[in-house]
C-alpha cells in the first residue's frame, strides 16, 4: 500500500494538521500497515485493529502528551504506538531490546501509564486528573477501557470514586464484547443489551420508572447490526453512579467519533463514553476468530495464521489432560479461570464439563474466595491461574484461603521467566510471596510426568496446595493412566557425587544434571519448595563443600532463602551459591534470552561455579573423582 498520509505522520501533531476529512484514509493506512507489520514479527492483533478509529480521534482531538490518554491493559495500543514516534520500530515489539509490547512510560512520553494487568486505567486516570488540579494544569484526562475489563472489581471501585468527584475525566468504554476469551457475567450482559436495542427514547418520567427500565442482569441478550444509540436510560447504571452517559455510538466512524470528543470536552465533571467496536476490524479471519487472532505468531497475511500439522504441546495442556481425567472420576471437581480459558488450556475441560467449569471474568480476588466458598461446602476447587494474576488476590490466598486451611488446589500457569509480554507478565515472584504463608505447601515439577504426580498429590492433599509451572513447551504428553502421590516434602536424588551438591527446584533441573554428569557432582531434584525436605539438606550439607541452588524465581525470598534460612537455623556452615532472577524485573525476550540475562544458562551456571570455587580456595570441580550414578 502506498501510505501517502501515514508517511508523514511522526507523532499526533503531524495528524492534527489534517483535514478531519483525511481521517478515513488515515484508518485503512494504519490499519493495513498494522496487519502488514504485525503478520512479520506477532504480537497482539485483534485488539488493536479494533481500535485504529479511535485511536486516531483520540490523538486527533486532544493535545497530548500534554492532555492524558490512560490506556488499560494496552493490547489494543500498537497503533498508538505507531503514530507516537514508534513506526519504524513497531516490527521488534515484544522482542529482545525492541517495543515494550504494552504501554511503558520508560518507552515513551505518550504512554502515560506503564501497564500490563487489566482494569487499572480509570484509577490511574483520576490520580492524574486530581494532581492536574492540584497543580492549577488544565490538561484533559480520558480512561480508555474495553468491557472485558469492567468486569474487575478495581474498576468499579475507581468508577464509585470517580462518580462522587468533580473532576472533568472521560472515561471511553471500549466495548467489542472480548477480553481474551468472550466476556462474561452480569456487566457484559447489560452492555450487550444496550447495544442491541433498536429504539432510543428521550422520555424520562421520574427515577422509578427510569429504573425499571434498567435491563435485567440475567438475562444476555446478543449485539445486532444495529448499533443504534440505544434503549430506554441506556447506561442508568453509570447515571446513578454520577457518571455522565452518553451512547453507544459506531467506533469506527473516525468523523463521528472526533466531533463526539469535541463536544464532550466542553461538559463538566465526569463522564462515560460507550463506542462499539469489533475486535480484529479490516482482516476478515480476525473478525470471524477473535479469539485465536487476540496475539498471533508470524504469519502471511493473505493466507492468515495455519493450524500446523503438529501441535506443540505446553506445561498448560498437561495440565489440562491431568485435569479432564480426574474431574472425569470425581463430580466435586470445579475449575476456575479469571477470563483465561485458552491460556490456562482449559477449553476441553469447559465442553466436557460445562456445568463446573467457572470462568469469573478479570476478576482474580473473587475467582480465589469463590474457590474457598466450594471447598467450605466439600467441593474440589482448582484455581487455574497466572503466576502474574495470583499477585492481584493475595489477600484472598491468605485470609480466605490459607488462614482456614481450606481444601484449594491452584494451578499457577507461567511461573517463573514467562518470556515475551516481559515485566508485567513475569513470574518470578509467586515463591517469595507465597512461601511465607502458613498451611500452604509448594511443588516445583521437573518435567511433565511429574507435574502431573504433582498436581494429583495437590488434589489429594486437604488443604491449599501450589502446583507451579512454566510457560515451556514439551515434546508429548505424559501417557499416564494412573497418577502417583508423591510424599509430602520428599526431595528425589538423581546423582549422587562429592564437593558440590545442586539443589534444583522445577525444570531448570536439566541444566544442573548436565553439569553434574560431566564433573560427577551431586544433583537434587527438590521437588517441594515448602515444606523443604531439610534432612536431605542436612546429610548433603556435611559432606560437600558447596551447596548450589537453582531456580526461575527472584532471589530475594525464593527457594535458595528457603534453603539458607534451614542451615542457619541448624547452625550449619557451607559456602552457598544461588542461581536466580536478580533483583530487577525481565525485560520482554524470549524465555531463554530471560534466563541467559539472570545467568541461568547452563554455560553460565558452569562458568560461575568455577570461579566461585576459585576465589573460594575450594576443590576445583573439574578435580573431582569419578563417582559411579546410583
Amino acid at each position: 500500500m502506498n501510505y501517502k498520509f501515514l508517511d508523514k505522520i511522526n507523532y499526533p501533531s503531524d495528524l492534527r494538521t489534517l483535514s478531519i476529512n483525511d481521517l478515513e484514509k488515515v484508518s485503512e493506512e494504519l490499519r493495513y500497515y498494522l496487519i502488514e507489520t504485525v503478520s512479520q514479527c506477532g504480537g497482539h492483533f485483534g485488539a488493536s485493529l479494533g481500535s485504529v478509529e479511535l485511536t486516531i480521534a483520540l490523538h486527533y482531538s486532544y493535545d497530548t502528551p500534554y492532555d492524558k490518554i490512560v490506556w488499560d491493559v494496552g493490547h489494543q495500543c500498537y497503533g498508538h504506538k505507531v503514530i507516537t514516534g514508534r513506526k519504524n520500530e513497531l516490527v521488534t515489539i515484544r522482542q529482545k531490546d525492541g517495543l515494550h509490547p504494552f504501554p511503558s512510560r520508560k518507552e515513551n512520553e505518550y504512554d502515560t501509564f506503564s501497564v500490563g494487568h487489566s482494569s487499572t486505567s480509570i484509577s490511574a486516570a483520576l490520580g492524574m486528573s486530581l494532581a492536574g488540579k492540584n497543580s492549577n494544569k488544565n490538561f484533559y484526562t480520558v480512561a480508555v477501557i474495553g468491557d472485558g475489563g469492567l468486569s474487575a472489581g478495581m474498576a468499579y471501585e475507581a468508577l464509585n470514586h470517580m462518580g462522587s468527584s468533580d473532576q472533568d475525566i472521560l472515561v471511553i468504554l471500549n466495548d467489542n464484547e472480548m477480553s481474551i476469551s468472550p466476556n462474561v457475567g452480569a456487566m457484559n450482559n447489560y452492555l450487550t443489551k444496550i447495544l442491541s436495542s433498536k429504539i432510543y427514547s428521550t422520555v424520562k418520567e421520574g427515577s422509578k420508572n427510569i429504573l425499571k427500565q434498567v435491563p435485567p442482569f440475567d438475562k444476555v441478550a446478543n449485539k445486532t447490526e444495529g448499533h443504534i444509540k440505544g434503549l430506554f436510560a441506556p447506561g442508568m447504571l453509570f447515571e446513578e453512579m454520577g457518571i455522565n452517559y452518553f451512547g453507544p455510538i459506531d467506533g469506527h466512524d473516525t468523523k463521528f467519533l472526533v466531533k463526539t470528543l469535541k463536544n464532550l470536552k466542553k461538559i463538566k465533571g465526569p463522564k462515560l463514553l460507550h463506542v462499539a467496536t469489533k475486535k480484529g476490524k479490516g482482516y476478515l479471519p480476525a473478525e470471524s476468530d477473535p479469539v485465536k487472532y487476540h496475539a498471533v505468531p508470524k504469519f502471511n497475511k493473505d493466507e492468515g495464521v495455519l493450524k500446523g500439522n503438529n501441535k506443540k504441546y505446553i506445561y498448560s495442556d498437561v495440565f489440562d489432560d491431568w485435569l479432564c481425567k480426574i474431574a472425569e472420576n470425581d463430580k466435586r471437581v470445579f475449575a476456575i479461570t479469571p477470563a483465561m480459558r485458552e491460556g490456562s488450556s482449559l477449553v476441553n475441560f469447559s465442553k466436557s464439563f460445562p456445568e463446573r467449569y467457572i470462568d469469573v471474568g478479570i476478576a482474580e480476588q473473587h475467582a480465589v474466595t469463590l474457590a474457598a466458598g466450594l471447598a467450605c461446602e466439600n467441593q474440589k476447587p482448582i484455581v487455574c491461574i497466572y503466576s502474574t494474576f495470583l499477585q492481584r488476590a493475595y489477600d484472598q490466598l491468605i485470609h480466605d484461603v490459607a488462614l482456614q486451611d481450606l481444601d484449594v488446589l491452584f494451578a499457577v500457569d507461567r511461573s517463573g521467566f514467562s518470556g515475551n509480554d516481559g515485566e508485567t507478565h513475569t513470574g518470578v515472584f509467586d515463591l517469595s510471596f507465597s512461601r511465607c504463608i502458613p498451611n500452604l505447601i509448594i511443588m516445583t515439577p521437573s518435567c511433565p510426568e511429574i507435574c502431573q504426580d504433582m498436581l494429583h498429590t495437590g488434589y489429594l492433599y486437604p488443604g491449599p496446595a501450589i502446583v507451579r509451572y512454566p510457560k515451556e513447551s514439551v515434546k508429548e504428553l505424559p501417557n499416564k493412566k494412573e497418577f502417583q502421590k508423591i510424599e509430602i516434602g520428599k526431595a528425589k536424588e538423581i546423582i549422587k557425587g562429592k564437593n558440590i551438591v545442586f539443589l534444583c527446584f522445577g525444570t531448570l533441573l536439566d541444566k544442573a544434571k548436565i553439569i553434574a554428569e560431566k564433573y560427577n557432582c551431586s544433583c537434587i531434584d527438590m521437588r517441594f519448595v515448602k515444606p523443604l525436605d531439610e534432612q536431605l539438606i542436612k546429610k548433603y550439607a556435611k559432606v560437600n563443600s558447596l551447596i548450589v541452588s537453582i531456580e526461575d524465581n527472584m532471589l530475594a525470598g525464593g527457594a535458595g532463602s528457603a534453603v539458607l534460612e534451614f542451615l542457619s537455623k541448624e547452625g550449619i556452615k557451607i559456602d552457598f551459591l544461588s542461581f536466580g532472577s536478580k533483583d530487577k524485573f525481565p525485560q520482554h525476550a524470549s524465555r531463554d534470552e530471560q534466563l541467559i540475562n539472570s545467568n541461568i544458562s547452563e554455560e553460565n551456571i558452569e562458568k560461575l561455579v568455577k570461579e566461585y570455587m576459585k576465589n573460594n580456595n575450594l576443590l576445583s570441580i573439574s578435580d573431582s573423582s569419578n563417582i559411579k550414578n546410583n
